[in-house]
C-alpha cells in the first residue's frame, strides 16, 4: 500500500509489475498503519481514513477534533502526519501537525465507533507514531521540537523525551522510529548516529553510524533482526549521496547501499530480501516521482515510475 502525497489516493501497488489500484481515501495522504481484521488506516489532511483492504475499499473518514483549516499540500501542510494502531486494533493514533502553533496533538480514534475520542498535546510536526510492544504507551516523533512524547495510554499523560544527542539547531532532527524487540525505540540521524532510547527511564545512548547521509524513513525486517534506514542525501551536517543502510541490530553492523535517486520512507518484504523505497520527499519538495526496489542480498536496485509523490509504504500482510 503506498501513500500519493499530491493527490487524494492510496494504491494496492504490485512492486514486481509497477501496476497498482487506486482507492480514493482524502486529500494529501501521508502515512498508513495496518490494524486487524483487513482494516487500515491512513492519515490525510481531511481525516483518518478508514479502509477494508480485502475488499480495497474506504469504509470513512473521519474528522480531527482539531481545526485543520484550508486543505493543502506539501513538506508543512496541516493535518494528519505519523499514524498507528494499538496492538488490539481498538484505537488509532494520528498525530495532528498545526501550522502557526507552538504544539501539535496526538488525536485518538475509536475504531468500533469511527470517531476522536480524545486528544494529547505533543511536540511540533510529529512525524512518525509508534506504541510500545503491549499496548500501554504510544510515541510521537516530535520532528521539530527534537523530542518523543511518551503518553501512558491509561491516564492520557504525556511525558516529553529529550533526543537531540547533536543539539537543537540545523537538521539533527528526529524523523522516524523502529521499535525494538526490548521496547526501546531505535531514531537515526544524518548517517552520524543511531539514537537508542529506553521511554521508561527517558534515557539513551548514541550508537554511531557511517552513512553520512540525511536519514529519515525507517524499517525492521519483519523477523526484527535489520533496520532498514533511508538517507535522502546531504542536508545541513550529512555531506554524502543518498543511500540505504542496512544495518543488523545485534552486531550494530552496517551495509550501506549507494543510491541514485532520494526516498523518504522504505518497508521489507515478507521474507527480508527486498526493500521498497519511496520517492516523495518532504524535504524542500526534493523527491519524484516513482519507487526504487532494492535486493538487500546483492544490492540490486531497480527504479520505477507511479504519479503523484508516492510518500508511504507499507506491506500488505493480510
Amino acid at each position: 500500500m503506498v501513500t500519493h502525497s499530491k493527490s487524494d489516493y492510496i494504491s494496492f501497488l504490485n512492486p514486481a509489475s509497477g501496476s497498482f489500484e487506486k482507492l480514493i481515501v482524502g486529500q494529501s495522504p501521508f502515512a498508513i498503519a495496518e490494524g486487524p481484521n483487513h482494516r487500515a488506516y491512513v492519515s490525510t489532511a481531511e481525516g483518518v481514513a478508514v479502509v477494508d483492504t480485502q475488499l480495497r475499499r474506504r469504509v470513512a473518514l473521519v474528522p480531527y477534533q482539531a481545526d485543520i483549516g484550508k486543505i493543502e499540500f506539501g513538506e508543512y501542510r496541516p493535518g494528519g502526519m505519523g499514524i498507528a494502531v494499538s496492538p488490539d486494533g481498538r484505537f488509532v493514533y494520528v498525530g495532528v501537525y498545526l501550522p502557526g502553533r507552538s504544539k501539535s496533538q496526538l488525536e485518538i480514534m475509536d475504531t468500533e465507533k469511527l470517531s476522536m475520542t480524545g486528544s494529547v498535546t505533543v511536540g511540533i510536526r510529529p512525524f512518525d507514531v509508534v506504541t510500545s510492544l503491549d499496548g500501554r504507551e504510544v510515541y510521537s516523533i516530535d520532528h521539530d521540537s527534537y523530542s518523543v512524547t511518551a503518553i501512558d495510554l491509561a491516564s492520557n499523560k504525556a511525558r516529553t523525551l529529550d533526543v537531540a544527542p547533536y543539539g537543537r539547531g540545523g537538521y539533527e532532527k528526529p524523523h522516524y522510529a523502529a521499535v525494538r524487540s526490548d521496547g526501546r525505540l531505535l531514531l537515526p540521524y544524518q548517517g552520524r548516529g543511531l539514537v537508542v532510547l529506553d521511554p521508561v527511564s527517558g534515557k539513551y545512548e548514541t550508537k554511531p553510524l557511517t552513512g553520512n547521509t540525511h536519514q529519515e524513513g525507517v524499517a525492521l525486517t519483519l523477523d526484527g533482526k535489520q533496520l532498514l534506514i533511508v538517507g535522502i542525501g546531504a542536508a545541513g551536517s550529512a555531506t554524502g549521496k543518498p543511500n540505504l543502510t542496512v544495518l543488523d541490530i545485534a552486531a550494530h553492523a552496517e551495509k550501506i547501499i549507494p543510491l541514485a535517486r532520494m526516498h523518504q520512507m522504505v518497508a521489507s518484504s515478507a521474507d527480508g530480501r527486498y526493500a521498497y523505497l519511496t520517492g516523495g520527499v518532504t524535504y524542500a519538495d526534493t523527491g519524484w516521482n516513482g519507487m526504487t526496489v532494492v535486493d538487500l542480498d546483492s544490492g540490486a536496485v531497480r527504479d520505477f515510475e507511479i504519479p503523484d509523490y508516492p510518500l508511504d509504504v507499507q506491506l500488505l500482510s493480510r
